[in-house]
């Protein structure tokens, strides 16, 4: 009994020592996993949070990794796994009231995007039904009318 084994191409690329805290990349993240390629660009792009500018420029280099070096079609690419691990921490101290001194903890990420090639066949969009007509649309039919609120009466004062 013979089995076939489908391999996948799959394309990394890494940022490291990225100025921004892996819990706000993470969330950011979420948002592209799993997604085709254009979709998740599309995603980033209208995602108001510095993170996202960051996770796009690592999404175009994995893109750009693949084609150059893979012979891969960009937009035909899903983005299998995207994570974000944290890196170094810079400690800084900020002056406080009364000679004392608090912590400024100024965190760092690495972030990694893979993206492959698509599992799913493509298929083409299914045509739309015609649309059906309802008792409404016909003509010489009568539209339903609405119920008004009875208004209340203002009271003059004299």
């Amino acid at each position: 009994m013979a089995t076939t084994v489908e391999t996948r191409k799959e394309v990394k690329a890494q940022a490291k020592w990225v100025r921004v805290s892996a819990r706000k990349a993470r969330v950011v993240v979420e948002h592209i996993r799993g997604r085709s390629v254009p979709e998740a660009r599309t995603v980033l792009a209208f995602t108001q949070r510095a993170a996202a500018r960051e996770i796009e420029k690592v999404l175009r280099s994995a893109v750009a990794n693949a084609e150059a070096n893979h012979g891969l079609i960009g937009d035909e690419l899903v983005v299998s796994a995207v994570y974000v691990d944290e890196g170094p921490t810079i400690k800084r101290f900020r002056p406080r009231a009364r000679g004392r001194a608090s912590a400024i903890h100024k965190r760092m990420c690495h972030i990694t995007v893979k993206v492959g090639e698509s599992t799913r066949p493509v298929r083409p969009p299914r045509p739309r039904p015609e649309a059906v007509t309802t008792q409404a649309e016909e003509p010489g039919a009568q539209t339903p009318t609405r119920r008004r609120r009875p208004t209340r009466k203002k009271e003059v004062a004299s």
